[in-house]
């Protein structure tokens, strides 16, 4: 039986690998071999033991796209051969809100690579209904990126951006640039993005900013005033309070950056002075279908800047963490 590797934290700021044997297959299971896998911003903070959700040792990667090796005894939908792409959630399917549909809601929700199957590997077994068939037009490459597109579809759904608003996005990462460039498809008339580092904020506008700022030399809350909708992706607690503090009366911000400080000091008068609100956005629910559409018309794959082999997993994400490299999306390729 051939082995496979799959990468894993074993300790901040330490990669090592496990060595399984390739897995069998019951029922609705598909084995993918992996063609791209994306570092994620949620698998810096486990390497560097800081996940508030994730301990350590935990294996990496849900941002990943590949081809169909095996398939079990149920699977109907897709067949050995196919592109594919995969939304990395594992629901109950039993709690309330799976069976209303609101599988995001779940109460046991969680995602692939927190139960072992990682996807900075050879290969990963997932369940059928969650596998999309990518356009045959479309790389891996843009494949593994539809995953965190997806991230941006469900937070600016959930925002409810629409025609004439004026959005602020705090944080120039792949999320944030593609929140911005959804909110301007979704119909906003005004999107800032605030970050700073400058080369990330001419990406964004290329992706339909249409004004950025950078707090080394921008006063942030000045130029920002009466803003509808914001997000805060980046998960520190400046931007979290400049996120609520640049709205309108009675505007929404969106947290979907990972904190890793829990405990935050917020303007809480601002609640009922400005009557704003505050809600969260994790994951997505129904929302890989649209990310799929959006991923042939965005050219996502601009957002790449590093590729690396699976064995070089330890150096692509010290490179991750060095802002001295210009990183904004890494991609490891078996």
């Amino acid at each position: 039986m051939p082995m496979i590797r799959v990468g894993r934290v074993a300790s901040p700021g330490v990669v090592d690998f496990l060595t399984r044997e390739v897995p069998e297959l019951t029922g609705d299971q598909v084995l993918i071999a992996i063609r791209a896998s994306a570092i994620c911003g949620s698998d810096l903070h486990i390497f560097k033991g800081r996940h508030p959700s994730v301990s350590l040792p935990a294996t990496i990667g849900h941002e990943f796209s590949g081809v169909i090796e095996k398939v079990g005894a149920n699977v109907t939908r897709v067949s050995v051969g196919d592109r594919v792409c995969v939304e990395p959630v594992v629901v109950c399917g039993m709690c309330v809100a799976c069976r209303h549909g609101d599988y995001g809601y779940c109460e046991n929700i969680s995602f692939t690579y927190r139960m072992g199957d990682g996807a900075m590997a050879d290969y990963v077994k997932v369940h059928e209904p969650y596998v999309y068939r990518l356009p045959d037009n479309m790389s891996f490459a843009t494949g593994a990126l539809v995953e965190p597109l997806a991230v941006a579809v469900h937070a600016t759904r959930r925002a409810d951006v629409k025609l004439g608003d004026r959005v602020a996005v705090f944080g120039g990462g792949a999320i944030g640039v593609l929140i911005a460039a959804l909110s301007r498809r979704f119909g906003a008339a005004e999107v800032t993005v605030v970050d700073f580092d400058d080369p990330r904020l001419d990406l964004a506008r290329s992706f339909g900013a249409t004004r950025v700022l950078n707090p080394q030399h921008d006063d942030v809350l000045d130029q920002l005033d009466r803003i509808d909708k914001s997000f805060e992706c980046v998960g520190v607690p400046d931007t979290l309070r400049q996120a609520m503090l640049c709205l309108r009366k009675n505007g929404l911000a969106t947290v979907v950056g990972i904190a890793e400080v829990t405990d935050v000091a917020i303007p809480v008068s601002r609640f009922i002075t400005h009557e704003i609100k505050v809600q969260g956005s994790q994951g997505y629910c129904w929302d890989f279908p649209t990310a799929l559409a959006c991923a042939q018309e965005l050219e996502i794959e601009r957002l790449i800047t590093h590729t690396f082999s699976l064995d070089e997993l330890q150096i692509a994400l010290d490179t991750c963490l060095n802002r001295a490299s210009d990183v904004l999306k890494v991609i490891i390729e078996p």
